[in-house]
């Protein structure tokens, strides 16, 4: 076989093909490379991770022991559920070529989606591994919303849920941030139409922490509170659970983070930077803050600090610099604890496990954190989004929380006229975990 010899710096861009049209550069690759690919089906196994077994055991751990095995069965529930639908179109709605919303129906059950084709993601992953890796990303998206309505919703209804809100949410926001050319050029892929616009998120503050989160708050105030709610102790039966499932969220989050450079890269590592930073940071002033004002750290602060910070660096940890990304740990240590230990509390809703209060609040902040400390020294590619960026993150922030809170009501609505969302009383004081699936997560 001839071989081909590049300029290098003529080619490539920190790791990475540099401007369309370089066509001798892309007719050179044949398929997959083992380098970047290897990296993708690392970050994709790594995401699946987050949720089996990492958010199963950080939800068990904070729930009633009674309750225990219902967090799980959801969890593995919806990841089944899940694939599923993204077998079947999920995939093509989110990525096909469609309109500026939605996909088509091109590639349903996967048609034309090889293993040995390039260039859906990036023009050195498989084609499969890309497809894979934005799966892993659809399954713990509806996850989340889990830990809001904890102990309470029934199991038939959660997966009717779920079926409905990746139709009417995730899909349409996976295709709109996501699925055009370059690297999340906008939240809305309408070129030529002159509706763009030109949000950045980098491994989806919106598409996952902010559709789930804000849903997960329309949800449980539709639901309403657990039986006994502010009467009774409902604390975790297992802080050991939790806090080894943080630990796992947090080892995931590198594919999370990290995998979403596309390429084991320069911005690869920027990412898996910051997003240690962030993480450990808020921890430490999520647990330091609960000191100060409570009396006493808890693990249970060190472990919602710690996935705070995951969550608002997200969409921000390929676009910042390592002191940016300290400065948002540290607002994540502190803005979602108050909206966790008194904004709940103010307004009175049953978030059971905080789903809002992390995900809602801090993927919104992260969001607009965003718009603040992106820069060209740690992504240039980004230059030129940079004048008037803080204004297009909002835009997007307000677009995502109307269209989850709009979508979530009228779903909510429907799954409660079709199968009711709660058990009867009787079944949610004994526990979910014997009534619904005829188990128990202990033997006493």
């Amino acid at each position: 076989m001839e071989q081909r010899v590049f300029d290098l710096e003529k080619y490539v861009t920190n790791g990475k093909p540099g401007v369309d049209g370089d066509k001798e550069w892309k007719s050179a690759i044949a398929g997959p490379g083992p380098g970047h690919n290897a990296w993708q089906m690392v970050s994709t196994a790594l995401v699946i991770f987050m949720t089996l077994p990492g958010l199963a055991l950080f939800y068990g751990g904070l729930v009633r022991k009674k309750n225990v095995l219902s967090v799980i069965a959801q969890c593995m529930g919806i990841a089944g559920l899940v694939t599923i639908l993204w077998w079947a179109c999920g995939y093509s709605l989110s990525f096909g070529a469609g309109n500026a919303f939605i996909g088509d129906r091109s590639m349903m059950m996967l048609e034309g989606v090889s293993p040995y084709a390039s260039g859906a993601g990036f023009w050195w992953i498989s084609d499969a591994m890309w497809c894979m890796f934005q799966l892993s990303f659809a399954i713990i998206t509806p996850a989340l919303i889990v830990g809001a309505i904890a102990e309470r919703m029934k199991f038939i209804a959660v997966l009717i849920f779920v079926t409905l809100w990746m139709f009417a949410v995730y899909f349409p926001f996976a295709h709109m941030v996501w699925s055009g050319t370059g690297f999340m050029s906008g939240i809305l892929n309408t070129a030529g139409t002159g509706a763009t616009i030109k949000a950045i998120d980098f491994a989806g503050g919106t598409v996952v922490h902010m559709t789930s989160g804000w849903s997960a708050l329309v949800l449980c105030i539709l639901l309403g509170k657990r039986k006994g709610h502010g009467k009774e102790p409902m604390s975790p039966h297992s802080m050991v659970l939790c806090a080894v499932g943080t630990g796992m969220l947090w080892v995931g989050w590198y594919g999370f983070n990290a995998g979403s450079a596309l390429g084991a890269d320069g911005i690869a590592s920027n990412a898996f930077m910051t997003t240690t930073l962030a993480a450990a940071t808020a921890g430490f002033v999520w647990a330091v803050t609960e000191w100060l004002l409570k009396g006493k750290p808890s693990v249970l602060g060190f472990c919602s600090g710690i996935v705070a910070g995951l969550v608002v660096i997200t969409p921000a940890a390929g676009f910042v610099t390592a002191n940016s990304a300290m400065i948002m740990g540290v607002a994540a240590g502190i803005v979602p604890f108050l909206a966790v230990a008194y904004l709940k509390n103010m307004i009175g809703y049953d978030d059971a496990l905080d789903t809002f209060g992390v995900h809602g609040v801090g993927g919104t902040m992260g969001a607009i954190l965003t718009g603040v400390f992106a820069s060209k020294e740690a992504n240039p590619g980004i230059e030129g989004l940079l004048p008037g960026l803080l204004g297009e993150q909002l835009k997007a922030v307000g677009l995502t929380i109307v269209w989850s809170v709009a979508a979530t009501l009228v779903i909510t609505i429907i799954v409660k006229l079709v199968v009711g969302l709660r058990p009867e009383a009787e079944v949610e004081s004994l526990g979910l975990d014997l009534a619904e699936h005829g188990e128990a997560g202990y033997e006493h």
